[in-house]
């Protein structure tokens, strides 16, 4: 029975837990949750069987075997670094936190000897990108394309003062490396650092970022050349039901890593 702590408590937080709840409480047990909006926390928990304590960062981590972060870019090294140091195993969902000290954040999980989980989110193709890995990569490309108003808010918007309303046709906002792409847009592509952290790192990786007014989906392309051949991956999200902002993928993604941490048969790389 593995004991599982959440930070965050918005859309992917709160799915998550509900899964664990219904769905592996024969594999697993939900002790405590942790938002820092204390109502949606007390929501959250009082709407669950498990009935998980309402603690504290610290608190949570050193009663848990197993801490998901699901709060945001903002905190997610800290959250990671934190249960790592304590000897707990981590899945990030925000991974666009940990580009800059990814490197250090590894080791010391390989020197604490625990694990950390990186659900693969709302794209598709790791799969093949960390079997090209073997061989050799040339090139890391990621397209994304969303409708305007889902970059609002964005600091590269607001530093080149585009007007969103404005566009009218698909147009690139952004052409650069996975961590400029991170700094200007740090809620809106995670993908990116994901794509990043299990390929070629965030220097090599390229992105491309296009306002589209006629999409009425996120979609992301990742093409990848190598040694191997050429990978070819789009995947067209719907939101998720609960929140617009959130690709319902994402949120099935961490579900199935879990899902994966509790199955004895592994199957796909």
């Amino acid at each position: 029975m593995i004991r599982i702590g959440i930070i965050g408590c918005g859309a992917i937080g709160a799915k998550l837990a509900k899964y664990i709840d219904a769905d592996l409480r024969n594999k697993a047990r939900l002790i405590a949750v942790y938002d820092t909006d204390e109502q949606k926390t007390r929501n959250l928990a009082g709407a669950l069987r498990a009935a998980p304590e309402i603690s504290g960062i610290d608190a949570l981590i050193d009663s848990v075997d197993l801490v998901i972060e699901a709060a945001s870019a903002k905190v997610s090294f800290d959250i990671a670094k934190r249960t790592i140091s304590a000897g707990k195993n981590v899945m990030v969902m925000s991974t666009g936190g940990l580009l800059k000290d990814y490197k250090m954040l590894f080791e010391l999980a390989r020197e604490k000897e625990v694990n950390v989980y990186l659900p693969s989110g709302a794209i598709c193709g790791l799969d093949g990108l960390k079997a090209a890995k073997f061989s050799g990569i040339d090139r890391v490309t990621l397209t994304t394309r969303k409708p305007p108003e889902g970059f609002r808010g964005a600091p590269y918007i607001s530093k080149n003062k585009i007007d969103l309303e404005k566009i009218k046709s698909d147009t690139v906002l952004f052409e650069g490396d996975a961590s400029e792409a991170m700094e200007g847009f740090p809620a809106n592509i995670n993908v990116a650092a994901t794509l990043s952290l299990c390929g070629i790192g965030s220097d090599k990786t390229r992105v491309r970022i296009i306002a589209s007014p006629s999409a009425t989906r996120n979609i992301h392309e990742v093409e990848i050349e190598g040694e191997f051949g050429k990978l070819l991956a789009k995947t067209e999200n719907v939101p998720s039901p609960d929140n617009p902002k959130t690709s319902y993928l994402a949120i099935l993604s961490a579900i199935a890593t879990l899902n994966g941490i509790m199955e004895r048969v592994k199957i796909g790389t």
